[in-house]
């Protein structure tokens, strides 16, 4: 069953870090069409500053999933190194549990402002509602989640390997 889930969740991460470099790849052209349109035509996009900001805000979001794959956790970094045997795991699991529930804060009230704000509309976009922008807590969330469960079953720990 663990691996059935790791293999879901490798695809999973990858869809996701694929979406993040997506999204900066569209941040950086969106940024550069606003230098164009201010600075050569003098002309200053309205729409463009905003789809930078929601792009930023999705990269972002998807790509802590694939750093949280990683290891790159929240963690004490000389307990854990320093840590061997029985209290190795206990402490694994202390920081698998307390990053699951920030998680799932992240995810709850993410989706709670998102409700609310559905019926308020983007400054530049009018056409899109701003809850677009806070969806992005809890589905970066909830993969984030994903990804937290499938370190704690496959460790992975590479943020202590370039840690000084």
């Amino acid at each position: 069953m663990i691996k059935l889930f790791l293999a879901a969740e490798r695809r999973v991460s990858s869809a996701m870090m694929v979406l993040a470099c997506l999204l900066m790849a569209l941040a950086a052209v969106l940024g550069f069409y606003q230098v164009i349109t201010r600075f050569v035509f003098s002309e200053p996009s309205t729409w463009s500053e905003v789809g930078v900001r929601m792009t930023l805000i999705w990269m972002v979001m998807l790509g802590t999933v694939a750093a949280f794959r990683q290891g790159a956790l929240v963690s004490v970094d000389l307990m854990f190194r320093l840590s061997k045997g029985t209290w190795r795991r206990i402490l694994h699991t202390l920081i698998t549990t307390v990053t699951i529930a920030f998680l799932a804060v992240i995810v709850w009230f993410g989706a709670e402002i998102a409700w609310r704000v559905r019926h308020q509309e983007l400054a530049g976009l009018e056409m899109i509602s701003i809850a677009w922008g806070y969806l992005a807590l809890p589905v970066g969330g909830f993969f984030s989640i994903i990804a937290v469960l499938a370190n704690h079953f496959d460790p992975r720990h590479m943020e202590l390997d370039t840690a000084l």
